[in-house]
């Protein structure tokens, strides 16, 4: 559909490699040329081979890779989001929410839909409000919704469709919404596009408020469930595109890549220009009942402190007793292309409870989460199904939460069997590579309420500098997604030195470590879809 020639990957090719904020050289070509997709799981290349120095002044250091690691008798622990008991926070109650235009025409049974199709949920600093936008109506339209607690969700009465909370009334499959609080153009600060299924391409809008929408472009050919994002480590907006046709052979549904600095110019693309981007494999889990290859059904994606967080839509198959049933998974990218995945469980499963909200289908929207204190909200969509039918039923939107940088821990003592990634390793320990850092207040985010935490810092050649010895440590005994380490003097004379830290854990679960210029431990890093803590796009000057 969108296949890849010898002319279009020279027009998408950066002219030189550039170096990333955490030390990660870009290949050249960029973005790289794939020529298949293989079936096994194969590393990101920063992996294989890691900068030498790793410079950490960007967000919080999450352990969900091994980038950040050089040696550890640590046990990697990945957590899943728990559903909020008051899913679903937003069900299809008004009469253009129970419409089905495809159910009227064929005289079938209707499915009500008041769900993110992506679309997007995000915080608004400027009103202070959650703000969500779905889809309203089984393919219908997009509507609009508010809220001051993220849980309880107000339709809102608008002058689009005077007497109802739509901003836009076409047919629709999914859709993106994005809120650009750093955009200087006030008229430019909501982003929107979705499919044209007649054309077969993305319909792109510009917005003052993410109400009164103008269109001001259409891109080039698109798949249905195609969905963007902005990557603001390199400044470019990433449209995430979905295709059928893989490049060497099939590969059922996978994702194709574009990006480009400018949101509107860079939708333009010809036939071949996106490149092949990411598609399942071997690794990922087949459902038993129904056994055939998983394939990624959509992508959506976000910058989360220090890396680009994905939510992999996983289509695991369908029959027609049941609508089918794809859950979400996660993936993390430290240059914006490539994906570690180690972890293939569903983090957002369908239920498998008929009856439930989410039995038939779970997918996420866009903007991926938002940071609300110590916690991180999943707003999904959620299909109850209709059994004994592939009919999607009532199509609401749930939210699930996660503690803050949640989703990998390393653990003493092991939960599992204990992994050392050099042998050498001392038990209940973690040295990291080499790194560099501006700041002068070491934090971590750990659960050591049973045990203890105490960190050392070590030079190039592995020994302790003093006064930073585990002796010298404050040992930290407690629960806290914050917390500074403290030797009685701060990390200032170290600023721009390549060092290592040592964690020395018992009985503790270490989730995320940063170096902060701030007492207060704001991190410089990116907060996904923003939250009320936060008056920008960073933990950093933007805090409130």
């Amino acid at each position: 559909m969108l296949g890849c020639s010898a002319h279009a990957r020279a027009a998408s090719s950066t002219a030189a490699p550039s170096t990333l904020y955490n030390g990660i050289r870009l290949s050249h070509p960029w973005p790289p040329q794939r020529r298949g997709f293989s079936d096994r799981i194969v590393e990101p290349p920063y992996l294989v081979d890691p900068p030498a120095v790793i410079p950490i002044d960007v967000g919080r250091q999450l352990f969900v890779d091994d980038f950040l690691i050089e040696e550890t008798s640590l046990a990697r622990t990945f957590h899943r989001a728990e559903y909020h008991p008051a899913s679903p926070v937003l069900r299809p109650t008004k009469a253009w929410e129970r419409r089905d235009e495809a159910a009227e025409r064929t005289k079938t049974r209707s499915n009500p839909a008041a769900m993110v199709f992506s679309d997007g949920v995000f915080y608004d600093p400027d009103s202070r409000l959650f703000k969500m936008w779905y889809m309203g109506g089984y393919s219908q339209n997009t509507c609009y919704a508010y809220s001051h607690d993220g849980l309880s969700w107000e339709k809102p009465s608008l002058d689009v469709v005077p007497g109802t909370n739509i901003v836009t009334n076409t047919l629709r499959d999914s859709s993106t919404v994005w809120l650009d609080p750093s955009d200087p153009d006030r008229a430019k600060r909501y982003k929107l596009a979705y499919f044209n299924g007649g054309h077969g391409t993305q319909e792109v809008f510009l917005s003052p408020d993410g109400i009164h929408w103008r269109k001001v472009g259409e891109s080039g050919l698109s798949g249905d469930r195609s969905t963007f994002f902005y990557n603001p480590f390199r400044k470019v907006w990433v449209f995430s595109l979905r295709d059928t046709s893989g490049p060497g052979g099939g590969a059922g549904r996978y994702r194709r890549y574009w990006e480009s600095p400018d949101f509107v110019e860079g939708t333009r693309w010809q036939i071949g220009q996106p490149v092949a981007w990411i598609a399942a494999d071997s690794a990922d889990p087949r459902r038993p009942e129904y056994n055939v290859p998983s394939e990624i059904y959509n992508l959506d994606c976000v910058a989360y402190e220090s890396l680009v967080l994905g939510l992999f839509t996983i289509y695991r198959g369908e029959r027609d007793t049941r609508e089918k049933p794809n859950d979400i998974c996660l993936g993390y990218s430290r240059d914006g292309f490539h994906w570690s995945r180690p972890d293939r469980a569903a983090f957002l499963p369908v239920s498998e409870n008929v009856g439930d909200w989410n039995w038939a289908n779970v997918q996420s929207a866009g903007g991926c989460c938002l940071v609300r204190g110590d916690r991180l909200h999943f707003y999904v969509s959620g299909r109850q199904g209709v059994p004994g039918t592939n009919l999607p039923g009532i199509c609401s939107t749930g939210l699930a939460t996660l503690r803050r940088d949640g989703f990998v821990s390393m653990d003493h003592p092991a939960a599992g069997s204990t992994r050392r990634i050099q042998s050498s390793a001392a038990p209940g320990t973690l040295t990291t590579r080499p790194i560099r850092f501006t700041g002068r207040h070491l934090f971590v985010n750990v659960n050591a309420a049973g045990g203890a935490l105490r960190v050392e810092v070590l030079d190039r050649t592995g020994r302790a500098i003093a006064p930073y010895g585990t002796a010298q440590c404050v040992p930290i005994a407690e629960d806290s997604t914050r917390v500074r380490v403290a030797w009685g003097t701060d990390l200032a004379p170290l600023a721009g030195e390549t060092v290592r830290f040592r964690f020395h854990l018992s009985a503790a679960q270490l989730y995320a470590f940063w170096v902060s210029d701030s007492a207060s431990g704001s991190s410089r890093g990116y907060v996904a879809a923003g939250g009320p803590e936060f008056s920008g796009i960073t933990d950093g000057a933007g805090v409130l």
